[in-house]
């Protein structure tokens, strides 16, 4: 049956409409969203930062109980001029291992130490997980930073002297968070008789709570824990991206995230050894999902885990909240090879420790030095919603509840340091 002309007109405009409303809800769907939030690369995130601010203002949804950041505290320790200690022809040496949540801790004490001495402290190397390997300091944080942060209270080396071999060194194991009484009892004499030292700190404890026996020294381990130690340009352009990619899958919840520290083999070892103790303070995957809902949590929500590559005993969790990721999921694929390989644990410890420190909520799912010192980076920055899990039989569906004892109690060594 043959169509006049009017109905050709009446078709092309009716299919002319239909393509113009498609436009306008793709426009309106995916368009606002990148303005938002633009593509990540570290040129952008600045934009994507101010472009959050502007978000708040703007009539949106918040999913969940998130909180705003108080603003950043300011450093309220002394930075003696280095000429008020008499100097000694010295070197003070030692190796950063384990990861971030170790290095700031090994830092200080090895700067307090290099500081009461008078010596020059020479930057560390860092010991890989393969026995006998080890990176360069420059490799994982900005070594001319570092030293110029630092330069003001001790004498730094880039590079460690010949006279300073470690084949000659005698090894002086230090207590974390050292104090005047030992250095002056244990290593001083020590330091005075050979002149030059190798540090190796072992944690007889793993909090970090302040401790009134080294009050005369905290300044120098604030400005050694808080003040010093950041990213190689490259590492935290990586880290941007990946924050800037949880923050574009948050639109609900105005780009905000919450940072989950579980790592399954971690974890399963780790519970193990605490509830042969009779103790119940780590969470699995799923009784983090169960919680993160309880409190109200929407579903919606983006959560970072620590752990690198997608293990099916974190299925539960992605289960409650869709939106989950690991570093495997997040990372731009150019930077994969260098950054997540079997080879690339120490950046991918570094990656965890300073996405775990920008989210807007973090959650750990073991108490320990991880926990501890990526809560005294938070404290520095405002960013205090540090929610540490219960059992999910506890009634209480109060965020409050479960505040880090860190924060509610003021008792963090951070607030030592800050003002």
């Amino acid at each position: 049956m043959a169509m006049d002309a009017r109905q050709v007109i009446a078709a092309i405009l009716t299919l002319s409409m239909f393509a113009m409303l498609g436009n306008m809800i793709k426009k309106d769907h995916f368009d606002t969203f990148q303005m938002k939030f633009p593509a990540t690369s570290h040129v952008q995130y600045d934009t994507i930062k101010i472009a959050e601010k502007n978000i708040i203002d703007l009539p949106t949804i918040r999913r969940g109980p998130w909180k705003n950041d108080s603003e950043a505290l300011k450093p309220c320790w002394n930075k003696p001029a280095l000429e008020e200690r008499e100097q000694s022809t010295g070197f003070i040496t030692f190796s950063f291992s384990n990861g971030p949540e170790y290095h700031v801790s090994q830092l200080a004490d090895a700067v307090v130490i290099a500081r009461y001495l008078g010596a020059t402290l020479v930057l560390p190397d860092i010991r890989k997980s393969e026995r006998g390997q080890k990176r360069k300091f420059e490799e994982i944080y900005d070594a001319k930073k570092c030293v110029k942060n630092l330069g003001s209270v001790v004498r730094v080396a880039l590079d460690q002297p010949s006279q300073a071999s470690t084949g000659k060194l005698t090894v002086v194991r230090v207590p974390n968070r050292v104090s005047e009484e030992y250095i002056a009892a244990k290593i001083e004499p020590v330091f005075r008789t050979k002149g030059n030292l190798r540090l190796s700190t072992y944690f007889p404890s793993l909090d970090m709570r302040r401790a009134e026996e080294t009050k005369y020294l905290d300044s120098f381990a604030c400005l050694a824990m808080f003040g010093t130690l950041q990213l190689q340009p490259e590492l935290q352009e990586v880290v941007d991206s990946m924050v800037g990619r949880l923050r574009n899958s948050s639109r609900k919840s105005n780009g905000q995230f919450v940072a989950v520290d579980l790592r399954f083999k971690v974890l399963e070892r780790e519970c193990r050894r605490r509830e042969a103790k009779g103790k119940k303070n780590c969470y699995n995957a799923e009784e983090i999902g169960v919680f993160l809902k309880k409190i109200g949590f929407d579903r919606d929500t983006a959560i970072y885990l620590t752990q690198s590559k997608w293990h099916h005993s974190l299925d539960a969790l992605r289960e409650i909240f869709p939106k989950t990721f690991t570093k495997e999921g997040i990372m731009l694929a150019e930077k994969k090879a260098k950054f997540l390989s079997s080879e690339s644990s120490e950046f991918e410890k570094a990656i965890d420790f300073y996405i775990c420190s920008e989210s807007d909520v973090f959650v750990p799912s073991i108490s320990g030095l991880f926990y501890a010192n990526v809560v005294g980076k938070r404290i520095a920055s405002g960013k205090s919603q540090i929610l540490v899990p219960a059992q999910v039989t506890v009634s209480s569906t109060s965020v409050s509840s479960y505040i880090s004892r860190y924060i509610s109690k003021r008792n963090h060594f951070a607030y030592s340091c800050f003002c």
